[in-house]
């Protein structure tokens, strides 16, 4: 790699993850292109991102901003265009929900590099997607902070691992009691103590609900069964994620609680660039690293999300839909912090799942727990 940019097309551009790339391609002049960027709404944003960074390729529903692209020598391409474009080296999955699904697809079949942040990619559809990463010969390198710390220690490993240990700062309401949990508001629900990231994770992140989606991931990612991966809390969001070997020995990966970290190392892999806006670790600031089992009771998203795993079929796809509605009946104030779990739970034990299913019955399956949730929301 040294010596040649690569070309990048980042879907979900405006988004945080999308943002953070962005920073880290900032700089690092000499060896990132933007070639192509995707969004969805925010395309105030993505006007400035163009005149920036002057991509070749752009996905936007706006129409509008095909004077930006005149300016620059831009041409309008859909998502699934640009994912799998000759020129584009890697594709950076950043969007949020099912809308990762299809580019994604469209690269594996391109055999391209695929820096993956969406994650429900993995868990709506981890039995299809990996079967076509294995036969195009193409590459998913984790940005989750979690996976690339079990990514970055089995580096160099022959042996297939004992366990994986998926760590979680908790959220902001680590401790609370039940009693507590059923008067916490929107607002405080997003303010997580170690993390910047878009509305939804952030409110994933405060049910658990996002840990049970990464288990869902690493079980796909990693080839490993649910039972042989743990979650542990650790508030310091230090240690983000460890692995333990047969012989006993656990390796873990540490640094500052910043996605650029693993943004960067996904995009440079196999390399590690020195970048001077990147945090260190201040040693002698760090008084303790703590560890806890989860509470299961309290935050019951995260049992609804490993069950959903376990059970597989089109139940994660389910899990997926109903959580992202249900996230956005709390934030819009139509249902309280704790009934996040609850609704999605009651559109869970209606769900008939589908064994092995297709792409079209997992969208099917999606479209169907929009509707139940909102029907059990009495918002239908």
């Amino acid at each position: 790699m040294e010596g040649k940019k690569r070309n990048l097309a980042i879907l979900g551009s405006t988004g945080s993850i999308g943002k953070q790339t962005l920073q880290v391609v900032r700089a690092l002049p000499d060896r990132f292109r933007i070639l192509g960027l995707a969004a969805g709404t925010n395309t105030t944003l993505l006007a400035k991102q163009i005149n920036e960074f002057r991509p070749r390729f752009v996905s936007s529903q706006d129409r509008r901003l095909k004077s930006s692209l005149a300016e620059t020598g831009g041409e309008l391409l859909s998502p699934e265009e640009i994912a799998s474009h000759p020129e584009v080296d890697a594709v950076i999955i950043a969007t949020s929900g099912k809308a990762g699904l299809s580019p994604t697809l469209a690269a594996i079949r391109a055999g391209k590099c695929i820096a993956l942040a969406n994650k429900e990619t993995l868990v709506m559809a981890g039995e299809i997607i990996m079967s076509e990463v294995r036969k195009n010969a193409a590459q998913i390198l984790p940005l989750d902070s979690e996976h690339s710390a079990i990514w970055q220690c089995l580096n160099g490993e022959r042996q297939k691992p004992a366990k994986l240990i998926l760590t979680a700062s908790g959220g902001p309401f680590l401790h609370y009691p039940a009693e507590q949990l059923t008067r916490v508001t929107p607002r405080e629900a997003l303010k997580h103590p170690s993390w910047r990231m878009g509305r939804r994770v952030t409110i994933d992140s405060a049910t658990l609900m996002n840990k049970g989606l990464e288990v869902i991931e690493a079980h796909w990612l990693f080839d490993m069964p649910f039972e042989n991966i743990k979650i542990l809390i650790h508030p310091q969001s230090i240690i983000h994620s460890m692995v333990e070997f047969q012989d006993g020995s656990i390796k873990a990966q540490l640094s500052c609680p910043d996605m650029r970290l693993p943004i960067q190392y996904a995009l440079s892999y196999p390399e590690r660039l020195p970048n001077p806006q990147l945090p260190r670790i201040s040693w002698d600031k760090i008084k303790s690293l703590s560890f806890e089992e989860p509470d299961y009771d309290s935050f019951p998203c995260l049992k609804l999300a490993i069950k959903a795993g376990e059970n597989g079929g089109t139940y994660p796809a389910v899990l997926c839909a109903a959580d992202e509605v249900a996230v956005e009946l709390f934030l819009s104030g139509h249902i309280g912090f704790v009934g996040i779990a609850s609704l999605v739970k009651r559109v869970l034990d209606q769900h008939k799942t589908q064994a092995h299913p297709s792409l079209e019955e997992i969208m099917a399956a999606d479209n169907w727990a929009r509707e139940a949730t909102l029907k059990l929301a009495g918002e239908k």
